[in-house]
């Protein structure tokens, strides 16, 4: 079950005028998708704490009504953590990179700029809603970075098995009650220096508990901190 306060829930955590991706087409697209995920916002924040006062009166939640209502809702990542990934891409020289929940394409959308700046690569995406994923792929046409995203559509523990060589950079930002086992099946296809980014830690620490576990622990060759953007980013390096 997701769950949270509405102060969890900020409209940004950026700071004004640092935009590092000067792609006109990308920010025009990524301008509108943000505009709309703050319009959603107060809707989100409604439902989220209906779902905790269920759970304080003991009411009976489910994480399939969760995932009913976020089934049209954007849900992506800050301008802060885009731009973030997208240095942190461009840092690694990165030429292969995975999201788990690609929803409406946000997140694609930095990490496919990343790309086109260093001068190619391949971002791939996974989405379970054929609907999500048809809006998805007009904002890359529409951004002009379609040929550089291939979405997978589907069960990304399906989609995810073979990613077709080492990659470099991994964004977890799908279902929380997935994050363990996607991270399992990811470790062994990240190359040593990789780097995980697992957004919502801060919002619904219950849920990413085994995550946290998996990438804390350095027998599993990983080292992992939590950073303080939209209330806790877990950045996890492949060692």
């Amino acid at each position: 079950m997701l769950s949270a306060s509405q102060s969890d829930f900020r409209t940004t955590d950026d700071p004004p005028s640092s935009n590092p991706i000067t792609d006109r087409r990308i920010n025009d697209v990524l301008d509108r998708l943000h505009a709309r995920a703050t319009r959603e916002l107060p809707g989100l924040a409604l439902h989220l704490g209906l779902e905790a006062l269920k759970g304080l009166v003991g009411a009976k939640s489910s994480d399939d009504a969760d995932a009913k209502y976020v089934r049209d809702k954007l849900i992506p990542i800050g301008r802060g953590q885009g731009w973030l990934i997208y240095m942190l891409c461009r840092s690694l020289g990165a030429r292969r990179v995975v999201e788990f929940g690609t929803s409406y394409g946000v997140s694609t959308l930095y990490l496919a700029a990343a790309m086109r700046d260093q001068g190619g690569g391949l971002v791939i995406g996974t989405e379970i809603e054929p609907e999500k994923a048809r809006h998805a792929r007009n904002h890359f046409a529409e951004a002009g970075v379609a040929d550089l995203i291939e979405l997978r559509e589907g069960d990304a523990l399906l989609t995810l098995k073979d990613c077709g060589g080492p990659v470099d950079f991994l964004l977890v930002d799908g279902f929380p009650k997935l994050a363990r086992p996607i991270i399992e099946l990811m470790a062994p296809q990240l190359r040593k220096g990789a780097i995980v980014v697992c957004d919502n830690v801060g919002h619904f620490p219950k849920s990413f508990v085994a995550f946290l576990d998996f990438v804390r622990r350095p027998a599993n060759g990983f080292v992992s901190t939590l950073l303080p953007l939209r209330g806790g980013t877990e950045l996890s390096v492949k060692t």
